[in-house]
């Protein structure tokens, strides 16, 4: 490439996945937002060309965006956004030998704490980033949901269009089943087995964007079983039954035993008990997985507690 061109690239065709929170929008408006660069006039030149497709039909500008609408991109040409991220050694190593399924079209990786999904926020990358440089080979690779940062455990990365698709629609409906392992503060009641509580998110709080329960917000149900109870804690499964941000942490701090760990919604006295306890990080590890995919028996994929938090629970035993 010549020096004068160094700063232009093309990118070839895209597949965009519409999620919720650009549901509603006009496409050109959305375009608009992501094509960062590129000429408007070019936009709305392969707006009426029909270059832009959803769901591979034409569609026109004012088209309004539908969550899981899957958006053909055509080749264009785009500031370089510059050099792409160096992904540290160590979280290399740590994905590679945390990917505990693979197949055509899906990915499985028991994430780490600590390490964001995708980048943004500050964060030059996350997850995802990560994969695609650690698998040119891979074309397509996207999200199927999202864990927050300091959760590990397992998440869906699609390989195939189609398989975001099929894996989405069981997300909106009850075809996939998620299963969390939590620590709370307090002896949770065993006959606590439901938690309903409609959750908002982007309540600004000291600063912070916060979620909490408010009856404006959407409707949320989370179920709680028991597990092992200690004299200060109690080790729970959550399964949530909707899937809003910072759901089964909100909940717990709702039911009144706030995941031990949790910067963002424990009080003063779960801080101290975590102290206490040794807890370093938010004690939340997404652990099983169960789900179907195209002409293949159910797929059930677990999990184990990462090494720091099965210590926790072992001392707690002693």
């Amino acid at each position: 490439m010549s020096e004068s061109s160094s700063r232009q690239v093309t990118s070839g065709v895209r597949q965009l996945l519409i999620e919720a929170d650009s549901a509603g929008q006009r496409l050109d408006n959305y375009l608009l937002k992501v094509l960062k660069g590129v000429p408007r006039t070019r936009i709305y030149r392969g707006l009426r060309k029909g270059e832009f497709r959803i769901n591979k039909g034409r569609v026109k500008a004012d088209y309004r965006l539908v969550e899981g609408d899957v958006l053909r991109v055509p080749p264009l040409h785009q500031p370089e956004p510059g050099a792409a991220p160096v992904i540290p050694g160590f979280w290399a190593g740590q994905i590679q030998s945390r990917i505990i399924y693979e197949d055509a079209g899906l990915l499985v990786v028991n994430k780490p704490s600590g390490l964001a999904v995708h980048g943004g926020s500050g964060l030059n990358f996350g997850l995802i980033e990560c994969l695609r440089q650690l698998r040119p080979q891979d074309r397509y690779l996207e999200l199927v949901h999202r864990l927050d940062r300091d959760t590990s455990g397992l998440i869906l990365v699609a390989r195939k269009p189609a398989i975001l698709r099929e894996l989405h629609r069981q997300l909106r409906g009850e075809g996939v089943d998620k299963r969390y392992l939590a620590l709370v503060a307090g002896r949770w009641p065993r006959e606590r087995r439901m938690v309903e509580a409609p959750l908002q998110k982007n309540i600004v709080q000291s600063g912070e964007r916060m979620v909490k329960v408010a009856k404006e917000g959407k409707a949320s149900v989370t179920g709680f079983v028991v597990l092992e109870q200690f004299p200060e804690a109690t080790l729970v499964e959550a399964r949530p039954h909707t899937g809003r941000t910072h759901q089964i942490r909100v909940h717990a701090q709702f039911a009144g035993h706030p995941i031990l760990g949790d910067d963002k919604y424990m009080d003063d006295a779960t801080a101290a008990l975590a102290h206490r306890l040794g807890v370093r990080r938010l004690f939340l590890h997404a652990r099983s997985l169960s789900f179907t995919l195209p002409d293949q028996p159910r797929l059930q994929l677990d999990a184990a507690l990462d090494p720091e938090l099965e210590e926790i629970l072992k001392s707690m035993r002693k």
